[in-house]
């Protein structure tokens, strides 16, 4: 669409919730630098940006305002600028596109900070901006401007951001903005930031501004694998008796997931996945032939000694698969084959490049670029179109136990109750709470399952649901996620945006009072030094008083119910919590869990994160 270089454009957008309308119409003119700035977020398409206002951002505020007229992007209050950043990364998990994010001053950066490292470890592309009071001294407040004012700021994050910058004016802005919207959404992802100085965003434009041409600053196609690599790939992969495919991060594309299927059909290949990351292949599909875990199980550790050739697509912590299931220090006998653009991200201040694994041909190229490729090579070698016989013997999935019906719920019978509840609907599981029964996960699409947090920071799961739901929003699709109860009670004034917004969100507390992955945790140590394994529960329960957890989700404007005890009732309450998502806003459901702890009926595994 043509424009005056000084008047906004004016995209197309998706039908916005009618909230933040401007009380007064605003017909204003590009004539301040923060408008230019609004003008960029504009044209780089995006539809929302989340954020806690500061003063450190008050011109690009009111250019977002009375310039764009709170329309693309559209603001998103939160309550915690983590929750904006974690907003922005569930949004990501299902677009696999940057969402806007603004943080005020240093303060408003470490307050996200843990988000930002969940983004990072998830490889997510998040937008950020921040801001730092003027760089001129002579400009600053008293007080309030000193103490908000830091010298390179994105050093912060640095360690844990693909790109950071601090333009000093109108032109380099626009040049940084740009850039880091490219680099966030490039293969490997990952969350960037531009830090705005408050004196450059109030001042007036002395000219015309000349824009960077999107068009021409496109983030570049991931790398493709060389014909070569291809080729010498194929050629393993067909020659191998017991081929197995290790499916990591790959897209939430439905094309890349059919062509994954015709991959491992081509091959006869056993497929594996992980609950880490997102849904990569239909669990029940006869090559997959054990459920997705967070780690080996013996049926998992069994086949991967029997493998002859592995195909790893971007598996996360390779080594560390071969470590836990042919043992540590034991060489791996099996041809490997590591695809992976990963190594690009790897600086050395996080160990989330995990041991340095031994392949036998390593492809620098997304794992989706290789698929389509590789499939026909393993075509023409084995001279047919035709599926090949499975090489190993295929999955009859078992058929599940029915939830108890009487007595409080363990995990595995909520995760049953739920499993019924997916079984006839098209949902996306935004989260799971750590330790889900992944024998009961039936995952048919890509989106069906977004993936883990990245970084197991307690607190993410409700704003990253919310993210997801946002993305999902006007799809068909329900988002539900299950959060551990300590997961909620950090994070649960996030939904407060659910409600203001209209974000249709089911979330499910699994809720049983205490962080027990540290439970688990101190009765190891009480093991390995001979005290009272009894006291494993001192200073981990959330219970003299319980946490009102509903209460919580209440204080914010979100309906819910619960504390629910059984099957029965959670079957219920989930058919309730459907009619309100699709009437367009959030619900909470607290459903409370044992695992049978001796003389605990309260005690069980669901809170914490922290392994």
């Amino acid at each position: 669409m043509a424009t005056d270089k000084n008047k906004g454009v004016k995209l197309a957008t998706a039908t916005f919730h009618d909230k933040d309308r401007l009380i007064t119409d605003s017909n204003a003119e590009l004539g301040w630098a923060s408008d230019a700035m609004a003008e960029m977020l504009r044209r780089l398409d995006l539809r929302y940006i989340a954020l806690t206002p500061g003063a450190s951002y008050r011109g690009l505020h009111d250019s977002m305002v009375n310039y764009l007229g709170n329309r693309d992007p559209q603001m998103l209050v939160c309550l915690h600028e983590e929750h904006a950043v974690a907003i922005a990364q569930g949004y990501a998990k299902v677009t696999e596109k940057p969402m806007g994010v603004a943080l005020h001053s240093n303060v408003g950066l470490m307050h996200a900070t843990m988000a930002i490292f969940n983004a990072w470890c998830g490889r997510a592309p998040v937008f950020m901006l921040g801001a730092t009071g003027p760089g001129d001294a002579e400009e600053r407040r008293p007080w309030i401007d000193w103490i908000h004012t830091s010298k390179d700021q994105g050093a912060l994050i640095r360690h844990y951001t693909k790109w950071d910058d601090e333009p000093r004016s109108v032109g380099a802005t626009l040049e940084a903005m740009m850039r880091a919207h490219q680099i966030a959404a490039t293969e490997p992802r990952g969350p960037t930031y531009v830090c705005l100085d408050v004196a450059l965003q109030e001042s007036k434009l002395d000219g015309p501004v000349t824009f960077p041409d999107v068009e021409r600053h496109k983030p570049g196609r991931p790398p493709a694998p060389s014909a070569e690599a291809v080729e010498e790939a194929a050629r393993m992969l067909v020659a191998a008796k017991k081929p197995m495919i290790l499916m990591g991060r790959v897209s939430r594309s439905q094309a890349d997931w059919d062509a994954r299927i015709e991959l491992a059909e081509a091959l006869g290949a056993l497929v594996l996945t992980d609950m880490k990351t997102a849904a990569a292949f239909p669990t029940e599909h006869p090559l997959h032939a054990f459920e997705p875990r967070f780690r080996p199980s013996p049926a998992t550790t069994a086949a991967t000694k029997e493998a002859d050739v592995v195909l790893s697509l971007d598996w996360m912590d390779l080594k560390g698969h071969f470590a836990q299931t042919l043992g540590k220090g034991v060489p791996v006998a099996s041809k490997v084959i590591h695809v992976s653009l990963d190594e690009f991200l790897h600086n050395g201040w996080n160990m989330d490049y995990f041991g340095l694994p031994a392949v036998d041909l390593k492809i620098l190229s997304s794992p989706n670029e290789i698929i389509r490729p590789l499939t026909e090579a393993v075509r023409r070698l084995r001279g047919t179109t035709d599926k090949a016989a499975p090489k190993w013997p295929v999955r009859n999935a078992p058929a599940l136990p029915k939830p108890r019906a009487e007595g409080m719920m363990g995990l595995k019978d909520l995760a049953l109750v739920v499993r019924d509840f997916t079984e006839s609907r098209e949902v996306t599981m935004a989260g799971f709470s750590l330790g889900w029964p992944s024998d009961t996960v039936n995952f048919k699409g890509p989106l069906d399952y977004v993936g883990f947090d990245g970084g197991g920071g307690v607190g993410s799961g409700p704003a990253n649901a919310i993210g997801s739901a946002l993305a999902l929003k006007d799809s068909g699709r329900l988002c539900v996620a299950v959060v551990g109860d300590g997961d909620f009670s950090m994070g649960g004034n996030a939904l407060w945006t659910a409600a203001h917004m209209g974000i249709p969100v089911l979330i499910v507390i699994a809720n049983n009072r205490v962080y027990y992955n540290d439970v688990a945790h101190q009765e190891r140590m009480a093991v390995q030094r001979g005290r009272p394994v009894e006291n494993k529960f001192v200073g981990q329960e959330m219970c003299d008083p319980p946490v009102d957890l509903v209460g919580l989700a209440r204080a914010q404007g979100v309906a819910g119910e619960g504390p629910l005890e059984t099957s029965g009732e959670l079957a219920a309450a989930l058919l309730r919590g459907e009619a309100m998502v699709r009437s367009g806003k959030p619900y909470v459901i607290d459903a409370r869990v044992d695992v049978g702890a001796p003389g605990e009926s309260n005690r069980g595994h669901t809170s914490g994160r922290r392994d």
